[in-house]
């Protein structure tokens, strides 16, 4: 399962003086960004900063009040011809544990609607292929409830893999997930963006995986702050600057936000 790679010189993301309201609290600030294709980029921040605002903006899930997203060149109305090409891992997937619902039923539900209840051994190729890619096709008859937060999450990455996609969006996706599941889910994206061409766009509160693992990083309190390769981004004074707000005096003195190290 490849997917097609998009021209190098359009961008994979851009947004232009996004700004969003919601009632009178204003919850973006005139944001301004470019991706690039094959990216993988975090968006740090507080919370309360809009970070998960910003995710439901660019995805159309949210109405902007002012400013423009392009997505793989296409904007406004065309923007829902590229929906099919972008996977969204959501904070939270809420469900009832007791449904009898399968994991490989789940993630065949990332098919095509015509493909949802046909039994063809293709639909069951892409859906065994996609659990595989997670290492998670030994579950494939197993009943979601049972899983492990960890594990319920590289199922939802399955379901994104059952069809080619261009780009990834996780929101907080990691969160309820132990540490040693994260760093094996941050790895896995990692191999999945190199193997299939991906631009991935994450919120994530571990900095430590985010000066590991990601190419770019945006710090985000309503206005952009700082973006930049995490080396050169991830500084005390940016940090200093992004959570030190009102909206988060003392966060730095919590175990989530450590301060990464570099060696010179």
């Amino acid at each position: 399962m490849k997917n097609l790679i998009f021209p190098i010189n359009k961008t994979a993301i851009s947004v232009r003086n996004l700004t969003v309201r919601r009632g009178n609290y204003l919850a973006l600030d005139s944001i301004n960004f470019d991706l690039l294709p094959g990216t993988r980029a975090a968006i740090i921040g507080p919370n309360g900063a809009g970070k998960s605002t910003l995710i439901q903006t660019i995805l159309g899930l949210i109405p902007s009040t002012s400013g423009q997203v392009t997505i793989f060149g296409c904007e406004g109305k065309k923007l829902k011809r590229t929906l099919t090409k972008i996977g969204y891992i959501p904070q939270q997937f809420p469900f009832d544990r007791s449904f009898p619902l399968t994991v490989s039923e789940l993630v065949s539900l990332g098919l095509p609607k015509q493909n949802w209840f046909s039994r063809n051994k293709q639909k069951y190729c892409a859906v065994q292929e996609a659990l595989a890619r997670v290492n998670l096709h030994q579950k494939a008859k197993q009943k979601i409830g049972t899983l492990s937060g960890g594990e319920l999450k590289r199922v939802l990455l399955a379901y994104c893999l059952v069809v080619p996609r261009r780009l990834l969006v996780l929101d907080e996706a990691l969160a309820g997930v132990d540490r040693t599941g994260e760093a094996e889910f941050a790895i896995l994206l990692n191999e999945l963006k190199e193997e299939l061409g991906w631009t991935i766009l994450e919120v994530c509160h571990d900095l430590n995986l985010v000066s590991n693992y990601c190419d770019r990083v945006f710090c985000l309190n309503r206005k952009l702050f700082a973006q930049g390769l995490p080396n050169a981004t991830l500084t005390p004074e940016n940090l200093l600057q992004v959570y030190g707000s009102p909206l988060n005096p003392n966060p730095l003195s919590t175990d989530n936000y450590q301060l990464p190290s570099y060696s010179s």
